[in-house]
């Protein structure tokens, strides 16, 4: 067995791999972020009666989505990712997968639940399908991973969260390597749920502005190889960031709603600014969770400004991508990353008007930066709130 890793060794990224209302790569999705872009429509999806707009996603004509929707997005992501980081992805123990999810191919046989209820079921497929749509053990079996597996269902911070997983995982010496990111189609159950909330727009959503009424749901899928600067050195691979800290906190205030004071978010941004050893003046910007809904904004607006100030650019991709549930923290994650290495940001798209409850300004208007450091946050049901933190990665030492 391998000597455990030092836990204090970096852990960097060496590939990405993303498909979302953007585009169908980490560069169609840069580009697309400098654009107005296609707007939300009503989902195309069968026995589906919502008809407020949503961002879909478009797979690669001939991508198999016999086992579901949402694993055809994650193989998409998933091998983007490897092949950038030129990972040979083998049976190993030493190489980990972890999803985010909340759909995860697994609600999409409603009418087998009716016949079945009903008595009349002729076929079992519907069940076999469900059994085989755990995303973290399907990429583990289809690509042949040989290390730890986990799906990681935390509401809309799952894909922080597992990112967050494999932080540790490499942290602890359990692995060498992990891919995490997460994954969710555009499913008519969770559109049917968000919709009973209140909480869907009529229009293209407006995270921060005073006129916003609700946010649009979207899907995609993105992933992100982690592995300690040992291992990718050894492997001669290019560090593109570091992962430099993760924190997640509950307020455990309401099920649907964060906490008003933003007490949980403050921690988790205080517990990962801790954890990286910086202040919070050390960062360039914020990807805001930014859902547009009137809790959400307002909370994150109350927390950025007690704890940044005006010394932070922050801006939410949501008016791009949708609300992509379990893949959110992952896509974010990736458009953090981008942003980084280009020291550019976007506009806010869908922002114009600014909300004294909110009391901050989002980015207006895309620009060139100077970052070393920045902040990815995800708000979830049950009053999760998880935070990101990502260093530039510097070759010639001083990461």
């Amino acid at each position: 067995m391998p000597e455990p890793l030092n836990h204090t060794e970096p852990v960097v990224i060496t590939g990405m791999g993303i498909i979302s209302a953007l585009g169908r790569s980490a560069v169609e999705c840069l580009e697309g972020l400098s654009k107005e872009g296609t707007p939300p429509a009503a989902p195309d999806i069968p026995g589906c009666t919502v008809t407020k707009p949503s961002f879909g996603a478009e797979l690669p004509s001939g991508r198999d989505t016999e086992k579901g929707r949402t694993l055809a997005l994650a193989g998409h992501a998933f091998e983007q990712a490897v092949n950038q980081a030129g990972l040979e992805v083998s049976a190993g123990e030493r190489t980990g997968i972890c999803a985010g999810t909340t759909v995860a191919s697994q609600l999409n046989d409603i009418e087998f639940y009716s016949r079945y209820r009903k008595g009349t079921v002729e076929s079992y497929d519907a069940v076999h399908r469900y059994l085989a749509g755990n995303p973290a053990e399907a990429l583990k079996r289809d690509y042949g991973l040989g290390g730890p597996a986990m799906t990681v269902v935390n509401a809309c911070s799952s894909g922080t969260d597992a990112v967050g997983t494999a932080m540790a995982w490499l942290n602890s010496g359990r692995c060498d390597a992990v891919i995490a990111g997460g994954a969710d189609e555009l499913n008519r159950v969770p559109l049917s749920g968000f919709n009973a909330l209140g909480i869907l727009s009529d229009s293209p959503c407006r995270p921060f502005d005073a006129d916003r009424d609700g946010l649009n749901l979207g899907e995609g899928a993105a992933f992100l190889v982690l592995e300690t600067l040992s291992s990718a050195k050894a492997r001669g691979a290019a560090p593109m960031a570091e992962c430099r800290a993760w924190a997640t906190a509950s307020d455990a205030y309401h099920l649907t709603s964060p906490r008003p004071d933003g007490l949980g978010l403050e921690t988790a941004v205080t517990k990962a600014l801790n954890r990286a050893g910086i202040s919070g003046k050390r960062i360039g910007f914020i990807n805001a969770h930014g859902t547009g809904t009137q809790t959400n904004d307002r909370t994150e607006g109350l927390v950025f400004g007690k704890l940044f100030k005006s010394s932070v650019k922050i801006y939410s991709t949501k008016g791009h991508t949708g609300h992509t549930l379990g893949a959110a923290g992952a896509i974010e994650a990736v458009l953090t990353v981008l942003s980084l290495q280009r020291q550019w940001l976007p506009a806010s798209r869908g922002y114009a008007d600014f909300d004294e409850n909110v009391g901050i300004r989002p980015v207006e208007k895309e620009q060139a930066i100077h970052a070393e450091y920045a902040m990815s946050t995800s708000l979830a049901f049950g009053g999760m709130n998880s935070v990101l933190i990502f260093k530039r990665y510097n070759s010639e030492g001083d990461r």
